[in-house]
């Protein structure tokens, strides 16, 4: 068979290439992949920088090269400019005759460096994409030039991954996964069948020790979730795509899309089930804030799913969101598919749980979403998976946080109670390098930072990575199927000495409410007296409450380490019985009304931004819920009210519905809530506390004199 370029053939780019100025998704990508590879190639040329800061400007020239080399062989195939090919001829060549000269560059921190980046994984990751677009010209190529470029630039690439770097390329690992992918896709790019094996098989040839099947098999969960969550899950998509469909076209004899009962659609159905529903996805464990479904391997692995494994509606309404597909004949299928369509409804992946752990058994992901009328959805996440470390590879890229039972509420088109995410200025040179900087260390990683309980002022397993990896939680009960009613309930053992906590949430749409209440349990069994505090994490300006508060006349930070030393002490007041906090977010007000059982309860106001002379924190608020005793429940209500619009200077709904939240007792089987109304309507709420084999059948508890009596995990009584 005669040589085809990897990922797109010539039949394939000549079908693309009738899209060419058409109002369709593919259209539009084209267009922007032309205007932006156009402007590239005329303002920069060819330039082969030397050694810089991560982040610096020789980084990104170096990064700028192999994304544009990579969008120029594609558009060389589908229009047949000679322009494109050119670039990408005289851009490898001077790669080739400088790379041999070069010495290695400094690495800045425990990852070995490559010859152009300060870590292989951008080399990884560079020599990738030249190698797709060198598939594309490989058929207009003298064979002086191939011998050129092969033997002095990827010949020597794959001889620093395999041979100098041999001991990190079988590492199960998402670093890894690059490593395989990139020698792979090189590989078959330079007909090295022999580098292939290895990229597939691993070193030893096992498929078990390494390799990209071993990376597939090893890597996820049975439900596809990655230790590390979704930020760097969604960054191993590239590879998985790129080298899965190169094999596909290659090797189809290998099935590779059918390998492991389809793990390749299964893991990446767990990032796309993660998602909120403005498409962002979650902060577990390092992460940005800002990335989404709109990144690039989430835009590939929903048209390869559209395209090979099965076309929903969900996926069509990623695509419609996304309003982007990968340019490729997978992305012109999805493209047609979004063309053709009537109405194309919001993504929604419903509510779920996602197992962690290489056999499901390390706790995991519950998720409770719930779609009104007006196709607004509110999302609430609890997360009690195993610590999100990859301290096998290296130590100082732990990527794990300490914040089991960490919850996230998003409604009305924002992360209400959020949750900070990592601490990095990615390739803002400036700050640190564009790497992570000190205080995610010293504040986001710390438990304070998170919404879940924190004992004593100190992190979860004392901030130790080798005791977390030990540790992980288990889903207490998952109900759903009602959207009238649904709840999800987790618990994490002896992460504090002689503690165990149980946390339940529930999703209740009751008819006095615009918006289903999410009603947050945390319950807490001990051995001895303890100080609990837990914190709210939210955006926006407080409004009132309903207790007095005393604001510091002097700012302090709230505490010397574990991260209460990064938060300012703006206030605080002593409540009892129930306290309430209303802010306006954008357009909505929020309330948080919560249980006081005793006269210590104290809710403190904070704000990060302490002991930070760089200014590397943003500047964002919480409120502390303050606890001491033995055992203990938090019952919180966050309620959702109201509309705010200060250009018709409109507020309706300022104040919201819930008065009041009542423990009304809790022991080994189970614990009643009591929510009052301003119109003095009461709702009672029980949950089991029992093992999952007995929380099918009847419960019954008395409490002041009270019997409480419920079928199931939890119910409405």
């Amino acid at each position: 068979m005669s040589y085809q370029p990897l990922l797109l053939n010539f039949d394939e780019a000549a079908e693309l290439a009738k899209e060419l100025g058409k109002e369709s998704l593919m259209g539009l990508a084209l267009a922007r992949d032309i205007k932006q590879t156009d402007a590239y190639m005329a303002t920069v040329g060819i330039e082969v920088p030397g050694h810089g800061e991560g982040g610096g400007y020789e980084h990104n020239r170096h990064k700028q090269n192999y994304i544009h080399m990579d969008l120029a062989g594609r558009l060389f195939l589908i229009t047949g400019e000679q322009k494109y090919r050119d670039y990408i001829v005289d851009m490898l060549t001077a790669y080739a005759t400088v790379y041999p000269t070069l010495e290695s560059n400094v690495s800045r921190d425990t990852n070995p460096p490559g010859k152009l980046f300060h870590q292989t994984l951008n080399e990884n990751m560079w020599m990738l994409y030249a190698s797709c677009a060198y598939s594309c010209i490989y058929h207009t190529l003298e064979e002086s030039q191939k011998r050129h470029i092969e033997d002095d630039l990827f010949k020597q690439m794959i001889h620093m991954f395999v041979v100098t770097y041999g001991h990190d390329f079988d590492i199960v690992h998402n670093h890894g996964l690059w490593a395989v992918a990139a020698v792979g896709i090189c590989g078959y790019a330079i007909n090295d069948q022999e580098s292939v094996d290895k990229a597939l098989y691993g070193l030893k040839l096992d498929k078990v020790s390494g390799g990209f099947l071993a990376q597939l098999d090893q890597l996820f969960s049975p439900d596809g979730y990655y230790m590390e969550g979704p930020y760097y899950h969604r960054f191993s998509l590239r590879p998985i795509y790129l080298f899965a469909e190169s094999i596909e076209r290659r090797q189809p004899e290998l099935k590779i899309y059918e390998f492991n009962d389809s793990v390749i659609k299964t893991t990446s159905y767990a990032v796309f089930k993660t998602a909120f529903p403005d498409g962002t996805l979650p902060a577990l464990n390092d992460s940005s804030k800002t990335i989404s479904i709109n990144d690039e391997g989430v835009i590939m692995a929903t048209s390869v799913c559209y395209h090979r494994y099965e076309q929903t509606q969900t996926l069509l309404g990623m695509a419609n969101h996304q309003q982007n597909v990968w340019v490729h004949s997978a992305g012109l299928t999805l493209s047609n598919a979004v063309e053709a369509a009537d109405e194309i409804k919001p993504f929604s992946w419903g509510s779920l749980f996602i197992t962690d752990g290489p056999k499901g058994e390390k706790g995991g992901v519950s998720i409770l979403r719930h779609r009104d009328s007006k196709d607004d959805d509110t999302m609430a996440l609890i997360w009690f998976g195993q610590h999100g470390s990859d301290h096998q590879y290296h130590s100082a890229l732990d990527h794990g946080h300490y914040d089991g039972l960490h919850l996230s509420v998003f409604n009305r088109g924002h992360e209400v109670l959020h949750d900070y995410g990592f601490g990095r200025w990615v390739n803002v040179e400036p700050k640190f390098g564009g790497r992570y900087i000190p205080e995610n260390k010293s504040y986001c990683k710390q438990t304070v930072a998170h919404n879940t309980v924190v004992v004593d002022q100190k992190t979860q397993n004392n901030f130790n990575t080798a005791l977390a990896e030990s540790k992980f939680g288990q889903k207490h009960f998952f109900v759903a199927g009602d959207d009238s009613f649904q709840a999800m309930s987790g618990t994490i053992s002896n992460y504090y000495d002689g503690i165990d906590m149980q946390r339940s949430v529930l999703l209740a749409e009751l008819e006095e409410f615009e918006k289903p209440l999410v009603i947050d349990v945390y319950r807490i069994v001990a051995d001895s007296d303890h100080q609990y505090d837990l914190p709210y994490h939210y955006k926006g300006q407080i409004i009132r409450t309903d207790f007095d508060y005393q604001v510091a006349s002097k700012l302090k930070p709230l505490g010397e380490d574990n991260g209460y030393q990064h938060l300012w002490n703006l206030g605080s007041g002593k409540v009892a019985g129930s306290s309430l906090v209303t802010w306006l977010h954008d357009s909505s007000y929020y309330s948080l009304v919560s249980s006081a059982p005793t006269a210590d309860c104290e809710v403190i106001f904070a704000r990060t931004g302490a002991n930070d002379p760089d200014f590397n924190l943003r500047s964002e608020p919480t409120f502390i819920l303050r606890q001491s005793g033995k055992d203990h429940v938090f019952a919180s209500v966050l309620e959702t009210h109201g509309y705010f619009n200060e250009s018709i200077e409109a507020s309706i709904g300022a104040r919201g519905l819930v008065k009041s939240v009542q423990v009304l007792g809790h022991n080994a089987t189970g614990t009643v809530v009591e929510i009052a109304l301003t119109n003095d309507k009461k709702y009672h709420f029980g949950i089991s506390n029992q093992e999952e084999a007995l929380q099918a059948g009847e419960h019954k508890v008395e409490f002041n004199g009270v019997t409480y009596q419920w079928t199931g995990a939890t119910a409405q009584i």
